[in-house]
């Protein structure tokens, strides 16, 4: 797949839920990798011999309006987590202009490093709570999907988190693909 500066970026302003609001939550053990409290990065790292992260765009731009939280502008990264070649999660990162100056090194920095190193290896990156939402065949992240020969007949699930540092908040949404929804469900 070929990723021009047009196509970043993927993510769209979607209505996100507390897991206790969904009725329809997919089932075990799925459920179990969609509220996971534990690093997602680490959890794939064990399904796999070979994780990559294949950078779809990083840019500090003007966030959709669900997503601005107070903000004028946000560092948004979106990347693809690659298991043995197969595209497994969607991931896009919003970091807040203000913590983005803190923390500027080491966010510009990650380059095909995981995010998830830098959040669950030092203490000062507080993990909030988890949402959760699905997305429809016709939205941006399916289309993407299907872009990357996976089949999207169903509705794909995301989950969003929240991290703490001092007064500032970033969030991660990482939304599961139909390669990652199979493998998963065979476990």
């Amino acid at each position: 797949m070929t990723v021009t500066r047009l196509s970043f970026p993927y993510g769209e302003s979607i209505q996100w839920f507390s897991p206790e609001q969904i009725t329809n939550l997919p089932t075990p053990p799925f459920q179990e990798w969609l509220l996971s409290t534990c690093s997602l990065t680490q959890k794939l790292k064990k399904h796999c011999t070979h994780f990559e992260v294949r950078v779809l765009g990083e840019d500090t731009l003007i966030p959709p309006a669900k997503e601005a939280f107070g903000c004028e502008s946000m560092w948004i990264r979106e990347v693809l987590l690659v298991l043995d070649g197969i595209p497994w999660i969607f991931a896009r990162t919003l970091i807040p202009g203000q913590l983005l100056e803190k923390k500027q090194q080491e966010f510009l920095g990650l380059g095909v490093r995981p995010l998830g190193e830098l959040l669950y290896s030092k203490d000062e990156f507080v993990p909030g709570r988890i949402e959760v939402a699905h997305f429809e065949a016709c939205s941006k992240i399916a289309k993407l999907a299907g872009s990357l020969q996976q089949d999207v007949s169903q509705e794909l699930w995301g989950r969003r988190r929240y991290f703490q540092y001092e007064t500032e908040q970033l969030v991660v949404s990482e939304v599961f693909l139909p390669a990652a929804q199979e493998a998963i469900a065979k476990l």
